[in-house]
């Protein structure tokens, strides 16, 4: 009962989590992207180099070839903080409260890696103390914002015939059984925040379980 009562209060302030939205495309500072010219570390050298001895606060993100980010934390009572360093990714402190991981990138910048993962590719999250979780990518989401100005917009799927309120593509990418979700947006027509990403990543074991399923 108390679970219920908390998501019911967190989707109740609907403009709580519309800010996110809204942040990741009207970003304030102009910044460029520096590029992925570099080699990434090896993961042995990735997971020194974020630890800090915090055992439950994420501190990197590392995927095989494609990314090596370290992780920030959003500011307490700053949903919409999103990291305007190249090089970074910000979890989304709202997708902890349901036990899932958020991880945000303006798209100019750190969120461009995240258009380069696909389904199959492993994730490792690191935290503080060095402890290691897994995930493997289950599903890429595309949508088009249907008013890419407002945080209020509904998203059309550039996959299959589906239109969505921000408060149900909300709950699509955030609500669930534990995965991590990356999102960023997506440029087109000349437009930052045309549209939407989202890349969904589930725990190892879980995608082995689905492969033998199907």
């Amino acid at each position: 009962m108390a679970l219920k009562n908390q998501t019911t209060r967190i989707i109740q302030h609907t403009s709580i989590f519309l800010v996110l939205f809204a942040s990741l495309f009207f970003n304030p500072v102009s910044a460029l992207a520096m590029g992925n010219t570099a080699a990434l570390p090896s993961f042995a050298d990735f997971s020194k180099s974020v630890q800090n001895g915090q055992a439950d606060v994420l501190r990197g993100v590392y995927v095989k070839n494609a990314l090596a980010l370290p992780v920030v934390q959003q500011p307490s009572g700053n949903a919409g903080y999103v990291s305007n360093s190249d090089g970074e990714a910000t979890q989304f402190r709202m997708a902890s409260q349901f036990g899932n991981v958020g991880l945000l990138a303006h798209n100019h910048l750190s969120g461009k890696t995240f258009s380069e993962l696909a389904v199959g590719q492993g994730i490792r999250l690191v935290y503080g103390d060095g402890r290691v979780e897994y995930f493997v990518i289950k599903e890429v989401l595309k949508y088009q914002a249907l008013q890419p100005n407002s945080p209020y917009s509904s998203f059309r799927s550039l996959d299959k015939d589906e239109t969505l309120t921000a408060e149900q593509m909300f709950k699509r990418v955030y609500f669930g059984d534990r995965h991590v979700t990356f999102q960023t947006c997506i440029e087109a027509e000349g437009n930052l925040s045309w549209g939407r990403l989202f890349v969904i990543a589930v725990p190892k074991d879980e995608a082995a379980s689905d492969r033998l399923n199907q």
